[in-house]
């Protein structure tokens, strides 16, 4: 009988536990209000533009960050550093299969895999990046503050086969070399 309560009392409290633990909140991306903004590098400088996010969502255990996923529309991708006819070519060029090669890849696509706590309302998440149909994983630091949460990537773009001025593909480009590694710096609304 001793044995029949103790398993009793150990049920009771487990099954309090699961009770009471917290579900996964999904909190959907605010799209018109979040912005994705990037940033290249070339020898003579560098352009920055931004691309629309199609969706978004974090999901939350309490008030933790436990993962997420994203869809950016590729053929949305602007320069805002130029106008005109500059603006224009370089925008086709980038929307071309030069580099992202919209027609046939029309989204990429962030998918979280893993969260670790980096300190107050900051976070360690690594994610598969999916562009041009390649996948890579990617480690960034994302910090959440109420209903907004910040990010910046660093993304070598010759893992997912964007080879136009790369180094990583071609020799000898001189002063026309644009860098791998560009700049994505994320701002959402949730």
């Amino acid at each position: 009988m001793k044995k029949f309560l103790k398993s009793l009392l150990v049920l009771t409290v487990v099954g309090t536990a699961v009770a009471f633990t917290t579900p996964i909140e999904e909190k959907t991306v605010n799209t018109e209000e979040s912005t994705v903004t990037w940033k290249g590098y070339k020898v003579t400088g560098s352009h920055e533009g931004t691309v629309d996010l199609v969706s978004g969502k974090l999901e939350f255990d309490g008030e933790t960050l436990t993962g997420g996923n994203f869809v950016v529309d590729m053929s949305s991708i602007i320069s805002t550093d130029l106008s005109g006819e500059y603006k224009q070519k370089l925008e086709g060029h980038l929307k071309s299969d030069d580099f992202f090669g919209v027609e046939k890849y029309p989204t990429a696509t962030l998918e979280i895999t893993d969260v670790k706590s980096s300190g107050k309302n900051a976070y360690e998440v690594t994610g598969n990046l999916t562009v041009k149909d390649k996948t890579n994983p990617v480690t960034f630091t994302m910090s959440i503050y109420g209903n907004k949460a910040t990010a910046n990537l660093k993304i070598d773009r010759a893992e997912y086969d964007v080879r136009y001025g790369s180094g990583s593909f071609f020799d000898n480009l001189g002063d026309k070399t644009i860098y791998d590694e560009f700049d994505l710096v994320v701002d959402l609304q949730f």
